[in-house]
């Protein structure tokens, strides 16, 4: 398992949402490593895209998503979820993919207990859609928003270990009243962690 490098990051966000399918969100908490495959992303274009909070231009909240690529941006929604998107593009151009749902891989019972879930319950109820899956991995804007994902020692990583997806289904993106009709969701065919 390899953690994926900056230059991953550096391309358009539809390419990366694609790429990261499959990838593994590694989380650690103390001596715990809570691990989920990603199975499915969002891709959010910058300054060309209504639906990004990057879409009215550089300011203290969204600077994050412009640059430089492979930092972890962290936003708080309907005030109650927070979700993951990690940025992409060089340094200076606005873009990024959100997180919307893993397949829990490792540390289930600690990502049921961060859930206030039962040990063992359903995987699904664990990481399928952005705010559980925030939740499932003890992330909050505090702490981790800015975060260099691509770095050996940072707490929050994407790591590769070479699974590539049978099948990817793409669709438009859900949860959002503008730019809805593009095709920028993007999600491992048939697996039972996306969100519904």
């Amino acid at each position: 398992m390899k953690v994926v490098p900056a230059k991953f990051y550096v391309g358009r966000p539809e390419v990366v949402a694609r790429e990261l399918l499959g990838k593994l969100i590694v989380r650690k908490i103390g001596r715990q490593r809570l691990i989920g495959r990603i199975v499915e992303t969002e891709a959010y274009l910058g300054l060309d895209d209504p639906a990004s909070h990057s879409f009215p231009g550089l300011t203290a909240r969204n600077s994050v998503m412009f640059g430089p690529p492979g930092r972890a941006y962290v936003y708080f929604i309907y005030g109650m979820h927070y979700c993951l998107n990690v940025s992409c593009e060089p340094d200076g151009q606005a873009g990024g993919v959100l997180f919307r749902a893993l397949e829990p891989v490792s540390g289930l019972a600690e990502m049921a207990r961060l859930r206030g879930l039962p040990d063992g319950a359903s995987p699904r109820l664990l990481t399928s859609g952005p705010g559980r899956l925030c939740q499932a991995l003890g992330i909050m804007r505090d702490g981790i928003n800015g975060m260099d994902l691509t770095s050996p020692k940072s707490v929050l990583q994407i790591a590769d270990d070479g699974y590539v997806p049978e099948g990817v289904t793409v669709t438009p993106r859900i949860g959002i009243t503008k730019a809805s009709d593009r095709p920028l969701r993007f999600l491992i065919s048939g697996n039972k962690s996306v969100s519904k």
